[in-house]
């Protein structure tokens, strides 16, 4: 392996970090994948319950008779096929029926099977409560076999069209933009699909042999069923361990495990497993796999305490092999569906244009120092550059990610690297950028921060709206009202209008309006809300001793006291670095890394925090040892040019679309480091859990910090700055659709409470 293979192995490794264990298939806002006309709704769409899936079910078919094509007419293709019938398949047909579209729905195995499929006498919850069911499609807490025998009567009273034990072979997009889909009994012409096939469809096996005996099953149907047998159960989730203990009431079960410890299972399980355990009921066999069945034997490869491996041998009647299920990506894939946060396309050819391009922009800089290597006069530059940039685009729109993510390093730099004034901005921009972005007698400082406000409440209003109102959830309405009512009012028209307005009309006083030590430095009003290290140069570079005053109160006072009650939640409710991440960056949350190593990098910002005290401590004795000031004035000039442009500025933002909003917050902010501290040693921030988790990753997938918050919902411990680090935006409480997480305690709704 060469050297631009490595470091494209690690770059690649680097952005898949925010891949969930499960991948989604790559969807818009109204479930349409990047194949068009083709939907994908239900579990694998992320309705991990039947009432979000039946909610999926029944908004596509008002999605797509919002359509003017939305019915064809032709008696030769459907308006609409529909592939599962689970939930979302059955009440998407239910509302197809209603409403007049021709259609057909294609089942595999029987109606519902996943629901057939679960233990006899299972019950099944309607949650969320708060949310009402949508559509035909019955639903209320019960037993599988009646919520089956209610669906199976609605299925008939409205007469569906309905084909069971049809197995879908392949989807075809024909050249008249219509669908040829291939079962293994004929084909159909279809104008609109739907794919309705969940996650849990192919049972995941362990490849081993005779795994395909009679008495090796990949579910549990009617465990009351077997008795006084020897019973394999292979395993460590829920499935598996509520598997062992129904049939460990009537039976002798060994359970077999590939790890250490059952990690992943919910608290009353690890109870119940543990009691079955010591009554002798439960065998476990940690760190073993199975590498035979055979009639009644099987044969376990067994990890010893001493890191050697042994082979057991087993009797058994019947093994349980419930080791999850395999995503149909295969199948997606077959179809062309594009799964979530796929790196495709040539690295090295979108840096080769996006350098080609830097280059033809550095022909605009001053004559002077161009003179040596603009071989082309600047119009044809221009139009050179045009082009370069058109490429990279063209690129990004025939599937090269590569070309998207050299695109947004494009603009953040162009953006950040103009920023810092006048003769110093960054290559090629030197001399020249400053001034093009400055517009309307208005310097690009300014128009920056209007850029700025614009997206926040731009993307601000779309995230309101994904969460708050669509959710009815005020304590993200109001969030979401503070993060831009603060950056309107104090990161925008107080320093760009209100501060000059008070000097003019001398609002501070006579004396104080008329200081040139106070008046000449607005841009230190940010340090109103923005605390030191944040605000990085609030105690030094001559400022008033009301700017002093007010940043020791802020840094070192006002902010514990807030932390105190609510942890990091200054990230997510004031400050506009995390504003934006919360907003602009809100789309690509589920982006955010993940895993050990992970939250290992978040250590970044202890270093960051230590080099700011250092800084600025050199900084405030420099005046008194005169030796200090060169190595004090070099170190705050790569502290601004590393901290406040690269890892404020243009790192992170370039990387919103593809490691979520939260990398400086997470990984280089000081201040949100020492708000960690705080609520380390002293806060009284947290989130809980109650016994409902049923495993579904909407928590953890939506975590713009990269918390496994379903690893702490299903142990139901608590979640604080002391384990994580949390900024309590509590999107993972919005998203959870069992209700299982409060801020607080879990005897009080404090998620309201709150607001």
């Amino acid at each position: 392996m060469n050297v631009l293979d490595k470091i494209k192995g690690s770059l690649d490794s680097l952005l898949q970090l925010g891949n969930m264990p499960s991948p989604r298939p790559m969807l818009t806002g109204d479930n349409e994948s990047n194949v068009k006309n083709l939907y994908i709704i239900g579990d694998l769409a992320g309705a991990p319950v039947i009432k979000l899936a039946m909610e999926h079910g029944f908004n596509i078919i008002q999605h797509i008779l919002s359509k003017p094509d939305a019915k064809s007419n032709d008696p030769d293709k459907f308006d609409v096929l529909i592939i599962g019938a689970g939930a979302s398949g059955l009440n998407a047909a239910l509302e197809a029926e209603q409403n007049g579209l021709s259609y057909v729905l294609l089942e595999k195995g029987k109606m519902a099977n996943t629901i057939e499929n679960f233990p006899e006498k299972k019950w099944v919850y309607a949650e969320p409560d708060t949310k009402p069911a949508k559509g035909k499609l019955w639903l209320d807490g019960a037993q599988k076999e009646d919520l089956i025998n209610r669906w199976q009567q609605i299925v008939e009273d409205n007469k569906l069209n309905i084909l069971t034990e049809v197995g879908v072979k392949s989807i075809n997009k024909e050249s008249n933009g219509d669908f040829k889909v291939t079962t293994d009994k004929e084909s159909y012409a279809a104008k609109r699909v739907i794919l309705a096939i969940g996650q849990r469809g192919n049972p995941r096996k362990l490849n081993v042999p005779g795994e395909e005996q009679e008495h090796v099953y990949h579910r549990l149907y009617s465990p009351r069923h077997y008795k006084d047998e020897n019973i394999l159960v292979v395993g460590g989730g829920n499935s598996a361990i509520e598997a062992a203990l129904v049939l460990s009431e009537q039976n002798k079960v060994i359970l077999s495990y590939r790890r250490d410890q059952f990690s992943r299972i919910f608290k009353d399980n690890e109870r119940k497993l543990k009691e079955a355990i010591e009554r002798g009921h439960i065998k476990p066999i940690m760190n073993s796999g199975v590498t035979e069945f055979k009639d009644n034997i099987y044969k376990l490869k067994v990890k010893t305490e001493d890191g050697k491996e042994e082979i057991e041998e087993h009797q058994y009647n019947h093994a349980f092999v419930l080791v999850g299920a395999e995503l149909p990506v295969k199948f997606l894939k077959s179809a062309g569906v594009k799964m979530e946060n796929e790196w495709q396309g040539n690295l090295w050819t979108a840096v080769a244009t996006t350098v080609i391009f830097f280059i033809l922009l550095s022909f605009f800089g001053p004559d002077d120092r161009m003179k040596s290597i603009a071989v082309l006069p600047k119009w044809l530059a221009g139009v050179a550059s045009l082009g370069a940039l058109g490429a990279l685009i063209t690129m990004g729109k025939q599937g090269n990610r590569y070309a998207w993510l050299c695109f947004s390093f494009f603009v953040c730099y162009t953006i950040y690297g103009c920023k810092l004034g006048w003769g110093s901005e960054f290559w090629p921009y030197k001399g020249w950028g400053y001034g093009a972005l400055s517009l309307f007698g208005r310097p690009w400082t300014f128009w920056y921060t209007v850029l700025y406000s614009v997206l926040m409440t731009f993307f601000g209003i779309k995230a309101m709206k994904r969460w708050g109102i669509e959710k009815n959830d005020k304590f993200q309405i109001w969030r979401y009202v503070s993060l831009l009512s603060f950056q309107w009012f104090f990161f925008f028209i107080l320093p760009e209008f209100l501060f000059q307005w008070a000097v003019q009309f001398q609002w501070f006083g006579a004396e104080l309006s008329t200081n040139p030590e106070f008046t000449g430095q607005a841009w230190r009003t940010y340090g109103i809300i923005y605390a030191w290290p944040l605000f990085f140069y609030t105690f030094f570079n001559d400022p008033h001793v009301i700017w002093v005053v007010w940043g020791l109160i802020l840094t070192f006072l006002i902010i514990p006291i807030f932390v105190i009650f609510n942890g990091k939640r200054y990230c997510s409710w004031i400050c506009g670095c995390g504003g934006l991440a919360e907003t602009l960056g809100d789309r690509w949350r589920h982006l955010a890394p993940k895993g050990k190593d992970a939250v290992r990098w978040e250590k970044m910002n202890k270093w960051i925090l230590i080099i700011a005290f250092g800084v600025t401590g050199i900084m405030l004795l420099k005046d008194v040892f005169v030796f200090l000031s060169g190595p004090a004035n070099a170190s705050v000039q790569i502290y601004k040019i590393l901290v406040d442009v690269w890892l404020v500025g243009i790192l992170p933002v370039t990387l919103y679309p593809f490691l979520g909003g939260k990398v400086w917050c997470r990984y280089w902010c000081p201040l949100a480091k020492l708000m960690g501290l705080y609520s380390t040693w002293f806060g009284k921030f947290k989130i809980t859990s109650n016994d409902k988790c049923i495993g579904c990753t909407e928590c953890s997938r939506n975590c713009q910090v990269g918390i496994n918050v379903m690893d702490f919902a299903l142990k139901q411990n608590e979640i604080n700055n002391a384990n994580t680090s949390c900024i309590g935006c509590g999107i993972c409480v919005s998203a959870c659709p069992m209700d299982v997480l409060k801020f607080g305690d879990q005897k009080q709704d404090t998620h309201s409470e709150q607001v």
